[in-house]
């Protein structure tokens, strides 16, 4: 049975730390989950984390997908999260941008990350903890955006899952690590882990 009470979340970012970001991933056979990945999920599944994916979907406001091919590839993607043991809580994403070329999609608004919006709409929606959740991203705006979102741990992941990201990139980054897999089994996260046993 549920914990009452606001549950904390694992926020992740989707092209770079899901999958490989091989530039406006919109369809299923160009989508590959970086290694360990949905293991790593499963874990963090496992010790009472919500999954919820937030990703900037600035093709649609390209005109290179639509709102439908980015439905279909979620649906697809968050079925295999389930069959992981790692269901998704929520999958959250913004089609905007202010250059976009489709004008119902042109503008600034307050969900494309470096802003928090996605992060306090799943919060809202999901009755989510924002003070003991932790997000995963492979971008300095994923970063940005859980600080001004006010989460504690912010974990910047290298891009695929290739390499240590560079120090400089995210000044408020609490920690930095090649992947999610490395980042879930580090000391970091399971002294993290090992307090909320104890909440």
């Amino acid at each position: 049975m549920p914990a009452p009470g606001p549950r904390r979340a694992a926020f992740l970012d989707r092209d770079g730390v899901i999958n490989a970001d091989h530039g406006y991933v919109f369809r299923r056979e160009d989508f590959r989950f970086v290694p360990g990945t949905l293991a790593a999920c499963a874990q963090l599944h496992r010790h009472g984390f919500a999954l919820v994916v937030v990703t900037n979907q600035s093709g649609i406001g390209r005109g290179l997908y639509g709102e439908d091919d980015y439905r279909r590839l979620t649906e697809w993607m968050r079925a295999e999260f389930a069959a992981a043991g790692a269901p998704l809580a929520g999958v959250y994403h913004c089609p905007h941008h202010p250059q976009a070329l489709l004008p119902q999609y042109r503008r600034a608004c307050d969900c494309r990350k470096p802003a928090p919006g996605m992060l306090l709409a799943a919060a809202r929606e999901l009755a989510l903890d924002l003070g003991r959740s932790v997000l995963f991203g492979d971008k300095a705006s994923d970063i940005e955006a859980a600080a001004a979102a006010g989460l504690p741990l912010r974990v910047l992941l290298g891009t695929d899952g290739r390499a240590l990201p560079p120090a400089d990139l995210a000044p408020q980054a609490s920690a930095r690590f090649a992947s999610l897999a490395e980042a879930v089994a580090s000391e970091l996260l399971r002294a993290a882990l090992a307090e909320d046993a104890h909440a």
